[in-house]
């Protein structure tokens, strides 16, 4: 599955009980989203943008993807235009498919923005 593969898919529920992927599948789908990174047990990205009104606009554009796929990131900003960004299934307590269907459809919008990877 492609990055490509993973935007054409969007996310669904997934119940209390039900197993995080296993690491096989996480390494496996982690390939397919550059840029993001396991850290902690959640898929992350740090990111540094021209300046605080541009992190702020993406946030927003961030957002409005969220709600429409109803699967939310933690995120934390900064140093006034670094931003970390964390998602995981806190339903199951680990990594699901809807944290790379997220995890793609953030690098697409990250294709019209000016940043810079802030590990």
């Amino acid at each position: 599955m492609s990055e490509v593969d993973l935007l054409s898919q969007h996310c669904v529920e997934y119940p209390a009980g039900t197993p995080p992927l296993p690491a096989a599948e996480v390494e496996r789908y982690l390939s397919r989203v550059p840029g993001w990174r396991l850290d902690e047990g959640v898929l992350r990205r740090r990111l540094r943008f021209g300046d605080f009104m541009a992190l702020i606009v993406f946030i927003n554009r961030l957002a409005y993807v969220a709600e429409q796929e109803q699967h939310h990131p933690d995120f934390l900003v900064h140093g006034y235009r670094r931003m970390r960004l964390d998602f995981a299934t806190h339903s199951i307590g680990g990594l699901s498919l809807n944290d790379f269907i997220m995890a793609a459809r953030v690098n697409r919008l990250l294709e019209s923005e000016s940043f810079e990877e802030n590990w």
